[in-house]
């Protein structure tokens, strides 16, 4: 493993989340060459200690170790493919988002240009890196992951899971698919009791301590899931779940039934199917399987 001080590293791409995780590398006193797009975004690190490139390939030659935090995927290519001689011998940590198809195309194409690649999945917001509740997903290349895992947890913990490059996007994105379903769900209730006069910040105050305590059902769901038998005893029924008393207040207040009636629609399959009685749970093979 590396010390704290005795990597040179280069970000390429200074948006809020590039910005961060370099202040994080200048202030734990690397030597960190940084490169964006538009050169306005390198000034206030340049002020902290980083050094500033005019070039992706001036930055790239600066370090061996790469950091990527670029727009999409598309714009990982368009910025390494014409460097990918250069790259050769570095190792490339790429935190730019992608999909898990995306993650494994790049790191084909990173092992046939001779670049040691580890895919990461940024589970925070740009305020939270280096801060406590910070934490990134890692998959692709061990070697690269034990190297240089000091200076990665200079961002949050640092988890890894596996050679499969694309084994951090897709956690990363199923985790995002349960908060916005989530954040959906409680957008809906806001908008439930708005037209009776009740505010989104006293209906807030309502809801995080009921949705808090509900996530500890997360664990009694996986054990059903993974255990593939939905009959077990303590389960709330498909059909005790139906949801059409929610469908209908939703339609009396005036509003969209969109984000309960997909609820709906997945515990109906399998009542339909003849599942009733089994456990909520269940809607999971109405997932697994659509149509």
């Amino acid at each position: 493993m590396t010390t704290n001080h005795d990597v040179q590293v280069s970000v390429l791409g200074l948006g809020a989340m590039g910005s961060a995780l370099a202040a994080a590398l200048v202030k734990a006193g690397h030597a960190t060459t940084v490169w964006n797009r538009s050169t306005g975004k390198t000034s206030d690190l340049v002020a902290q200690g980083a050094i500033s490139a005019d070039t992706a390939g001036e930055a790239v030659r600066a370090s061996r170790l790469v950091i990527a935090c670029l727009l999409d995927h598309a714009s990982v290519h368009e910025v390494l493919d014409p460097l990918s001689g250069e790259l050769a011998g570095r190792t490339l940590i790429n935190v730019t988002t992608t999909t898990p198809a995306q993650a494994r195309e790049l790191a084909a194409w990173a092992a046939d240009a001779g670049v040691e690649y580890l895919d990461g999945g940024i589970m925070a917001v740009p305020s939270m890196i280096g801060q406590p509740g910070s934490s990134i997903l890692y998959s692709g290349s061990t070697a690269a992951f034990d190297q240089y895992k000091p200076l990665l947890d200079l961002w949050g913990t640092s988890t890894y899971f596996g050679e499969d490059p694309g084994l951090a996007s897709l956690c990363d994105l199923a985790l995002l698919a349960g908060m916005y379903v989530m954040f959906a769900g409680f957008v809906h209730g806001a908008a439930m009791v708005a037209p009776s006069g009740v505010t989104a910040g006293e209906f807030a105050a309502m809801a995080t301590p009921w949705l808090t305590a509900m996530t500890g059902a997360f664990q009694g769901f996986a054990a059903v899931i993974d255990g593939g038998d939905y009959t077990v005893d303590g389960q709330q029924s498909l059909e005790f779940s139906d949801l059409g008393d929610i469908l209908t207040a939703t339609s009396d207040q005036g509003i969209s039934t969109d984000v309960v009636a997909m609820v709906q629609h997945l515990i109906q399959q399998q009542i339909d199917t003849g599942h009733g009685e089994e456990g909520f749970a269940r809607i999971m093979e109405s997932i697994k399987q659509p149509g």
